[in-house]
Order: C-alpha cells, then sequence, then structure tokens
C-alpha cells in the first residue's frame, strides 16, 4: 500500500513533545521516494536520516525565544511511496503524494513534506492547486533549474520539477541557481522568469528585500532541495554545487518570507546522508524546526496555543 508502507515512523523531535494529529498545527509527511537521482543516490533514506537528527534540536529557539516544538503542535505522517520497501512508479509516486497533501490541507494542516527526489514536488504542488482556486508563487531554492522538459526519458526526472510547475501556469520565484543547461537557460529567458543567481546574491547585501518584492501573490508554497544550500553546510545531496546560501541570509529569507507571504506548505527534498556524518541531517532538520518556528510566529500561533 504505497499510502502507508510503515507501521511505525520515528516522530519529528521526538515522542515527548508529538502531537496527535487532531491536535496538530504542523505534520511533517515523510515521503521516502527516490527513482531518477543522477549522482549520488540515498535520497529515499533522507526523510528518516532527518528524523532521526531532530532529537537532537534543542526545542528552545534563541532566535524567537521559544520552545516551538512544545508550543506548536506538531505531528508526524506515516511514510508513502517509500521505493526502500515496493517499487513505486513516478505516476503512482504522483497520484499518492496528490491525495495524501489534499486530505491534510483539507484538514487545515500546515504541510511539511520531507523527500525523497524533488520530483515529489510537482505532486504536492498539484494538491495545492486543486484546494486554492486562485494563483500562488512557487518559491525554489536549489542551486539547480530543474526546468528541463525531459531527461534520461523521463518528464518526472528530479531535473524537470519545476518545468512541470511553468506548465501548470504558476508563478515561480528561484532562488540560488547556479547550474543550468541552454536548454533551461533558453526557457528562462522566454518566459521571463524571476530567477536569483547564486553569483548575484553573493554581491548583493539587500538581495532578500528584492527577493520577496518579486514575489507578486499573497500566497507562496516554498520548495527547499537542500542543494541550494552552501555543501560545506549541506554536503550530503545527491547533486552538490560549490556556492550556495549561507546559514544566516537563508534564514533571514525565511523569516521575511513567512512575515510578508502566506507560507501554505513547504516541502524540504533531496538529502542524500553521508556514512559516518550527521551534519547533513542535522541541519536539515534544524531548518525544518526553523520554518516552523518562524511560521507559528507569522500566524500567530504561539499565542492562540494549540
Amino acid at each position: 500500500m504505497l499510502a502507508q508502507t510503515s507501521t511505525y515512523v520515528m516522530p519529528f523531535l521526538g515522542s515527548d513533545v508529538a502531537a496527535t494529529y487532531d491536535t496538530s498545527k504542523v505534520v511533517i509527511l515523510p515521503i521516502a521516494y527516490e527513482a531518477t537521482t543522477t549522482y549520488r543516490r540515498g535520497c529515499e533514506n533522507g526523510p528518516d536520516s532527518i528524523l532521526e537528527a531532530s532529537h537532537q534540536v534543542e526545542y528552545y529557539d534563541e532566535e524567537l525565544d521559544k520552545e516551538t516544538g512544545c508550543e506548536v503542535g506538531i505531528y508526524t505522517h506515516q511514510t508513502i511511496a517509500d521505493t526502500r520497501s515496493c517499487s513505486v512508479t513516478a505516476e503512482e509516486m504522483l497520484k499518492v503524494t496528490e491525495e495524501t497533501v489534499y486530505k491534510l490541507i483539507n484538514d487545515g494542516k500546515f504541510v511539511i513534506a520531507l523527500g525523497g527526489e524533488h520530483s515529489i514536488t510537482a505532486g504536492i504542488v498539484e494538491a495545492y492547486r486543486k484546494v486554492y482556486t486562485e494563483p500562488f508563487t512557487v518559491v525554489q531554492i536549489d542551486a539547480h533549474g530543474d526546468l528541463r522538459h525531459e531527461y534520461q526519458g523521463s518528464i518526472h526526472n528530479h531535473a524537470c520539477v519545476m518545468r512541470r510547475i511553468v506548465d501548470m501556469d504558476l508563478p515561480t520565484v528561484q532562488i540560488g541557481i547556479r547550474a543550468i543547461c541552454k536548454e533551461e537557460a533558453d526557457l528562462i529567458k522566454e518566459k521571463q522568469l524571476t530567477v536569483f543567481r547564486a553569483r548575484e546574491i553573493a554581491n548583493e547585501p539587500n538581495w532578500t528585500e528584492r527577493a520577496i518584492s518579486a514575489i507578486q501573490t499573497d500566497k507562496v508554497f516554498l520548495t527547499i532541495d537542500l542543494d541550494g544550500i552552501d555543501p560545506t553546510l549541506i554536503p550530503g545531496v545527491g547533486t552538490p554545487e560549490p556556492g550556495g546560501l549561507n546559514w544566516y541570509a537563508l534564514m533571514t529569507f525565511l523569516r521575511r518570507l513567512c512575515e510578508k507571504h502566506n507560507v501554505i506548505g513547504c516541502d524540504v527534498m533531496e538529502l542524500a546522508p553521508i556514512v559516518d556524518s550527521v551534519v547533513s541531517q542535522f541541519t536539515a532538520a534544524k531548518l525544518v524546526y526553523k520554518i516552523i518556528g518562524y511560521q507559528a510566529s507569522a500566524k500567530g500561533w504561539f499565542e492562540a496555543g494549540t
């Protein structure tokens, strides 16, 4: 059964602060799907590694002066589309992802999906399209454009996910890009896509406000490919690229994004754990925790309680 491929999943942060589904504001959705990796394999193990590493994250957020995990209900969903336990086609993965996320949205949950390869995002975004009639912007943090029409014989390759989203006629803002092919460069020019390249960000202190201002819709879906972050911080990705966002620049952007726009959902993709190193999964877990804190602060969840 693709929608629920395991009977137990390690809860984000740990069982002592885990909320029930009914009381949760946030649902962590592990999607352990990997099929089209083109360099380092292992991102199907990414969700479990992030969940395990999250148990080492301090509950107290010194920036927000809040114990986010104790004040905001966080529920961890069972894993779906798990290619470690059964064969899963791209079409099956997209279907079960869309159906699962659609239910979670309709239940009023803020969904943070953990991948798995980036192709998963197309199914997540499709669920939001079914719920929201008005357009929303997909903000992508990534080293790569992911704008190829097809790659290695598949339109559902992880290198094509943003092309699928562009084909949905959704506005996009791409941040941290530093590796594209000629086809992608031509599409960016043809469609006049909004791209904040890593080399430009490195030389422009005011890039955060420009990027926030470039988002023309109130609602935003945030997709993070972890290779968008500098590989000295997160080396455990499938396709690392030198350069990228540093930690505090990324935190500043994410906090401003949550403050200025209605972030409707999020995913964190492409963690491929490195043997005998925990830095990548711990940094990813801390990233997820910070996003929850910023969202809770912007939405007033701390004041309202859970």
